[in-house]
């Protein structure tokens, strides 16, 4: 009775992967599992399937190496803006001002467009999201302000 190379259990002659580990048994199948990981990289990279619509404004979705100078400079502003005003705003928690400028720091990063993506049937422009950005750091600046 052959054993797994892995963690030696016990297979069957025709066992394609391991019941114990899933560590594949034959080429067919470890060819099979280096495709089926590949494919599920360039998903999660957003290089594969569905995810590169484009809005008009530009798209979040494609691969950094796939975009423009001009759009690679508004997704780092985008992160560098939100992130840096979520940072400021949990300096000033007590306020009630800082949970509109949290609010806002993350509407403006570019994943929220992917993930408001299929709620809503299509991503936000980036011209919505910059402007829900502004209304709420607005907003939370005048609560800051005034209170």
């Amino acid at each position: 009775m052959p054993s797994c190379p892995r963690c030696e259990a016990p297979t069957e002659e025709d066992d394609r992967y391991c019941g114990q580990c899933g560590a594949p048994q034959t080429e067919d199948a470890a060819e099979e599992l280096d495709e089926y990981v590949q494919r599920q990289a360039q998903q999660v990279a957003g290089g594969g399937g569905g995810g590169n619509t484009p809005d008009g404004g530009g798209s979040d979705f494609a691969p950094t190496a796939d975009l423009s100078d001009r759009e690679q400079l508004w997704r780092r502003g985008c992160y560098v803006v939100g992130y840096g005003t979520i940072v400021v705003a949990l300096t000033l928690v007590p306020a009630i001002g800082s949970f509109l400028l949290i609010l806002g720091g993350i509407a403006i990063l570019p994943p929220i467009r992917r993930l408001t993506a299929e709620p809503l049937g299509s991503p936000l422009k980036r011209e919505v999201m910059a402007g829900l950005y502004a209304v709420l750091a607005l907003i939370g600046i005048l609560l800051f302000v005034l209170f």
